[in-house]
């Protein structure tokens, strides 16, 4: 299965998807913050410094890109930033994490109704993966295809997109999903 495609494979089906995908400025209650949030007191998990090598071990990434590509955008990025706080912002692995923090950003202003802020995130992802691709030995990194994240955050910059959106309604705004390869459990 390529990881730009138009369907995506849940990698954790038995996780628990939040009630609402949360979207800043709007009347849903925050998270973490909110006694009504999907994730009020829910206990921190530890989360584990992402390894090239191994992962498809890493749940929170794993989970990281069911988010992504079932549209919780605010939720993939909050994961990602924990693991790319945790993995070492400075090293190649955080580096990648960022590019993919930036492209959940970019979701989150779709559906902030920020187009200007949709271009300037996915173009920053772009510029975060090609200068990571630089320094790679190849174009696969913990799973994703540098190539593919290129085309995804150029896609993403250069789309229109809807402004009657739901709020609160998971939607995948992008025409692509992030599908590792090979899948962890093929």
């Amino acid at each position: 299965m390529s990881q730009v495609a138009t369907a995506g494979v849940r990698l954790l089906p038995g996780a628990d998807l939040p009630a609402y995908a949360f979207i800043p400025g709007t009347d849903l209650p925050h998270p973490f913050r909110d006694p009504r949030g999907h994730s009020y007191g829910k206990k921190n998990r530890t989360t584990k410094p992402l390894d090239p090598d191994v992962w498809a071990d890493n749940r929170s990434y794993l989970l990281s890109l069911d988010y992504f590509n079932c549209g919780f955008y605010w939720e993939a990025h909050d994961e990602w930033d924990r693991l790319w706080r945790a993995s070492g912002p400075d090293t190649m692995v955080g580096r990648f994490l960022k590019g993919l923090v930036k492209l959940a950003a970019a979701g989150v202003k779709v559906r902030e109704d920020s187009i200007h802020g949709v271009r300037r995130h996915a173009a920053s992802a772009g510029e975060v993966f090609a200068d990571v691709a630089a320094e790679s030995e190849d174009d696969l990194f913990c799973g994703l295809r540098f190539t593919g994240l290129q085309f995804a955050a150029d896609r993403a910059a250069q789309l229109l997109y809807r402004n009657d959106l739901p709020a609160g309604k998971p939607i995948r705004v992008f025409p692509f999903v992030l599908q590792p390869e090979p899948l962890p459990f093929a």
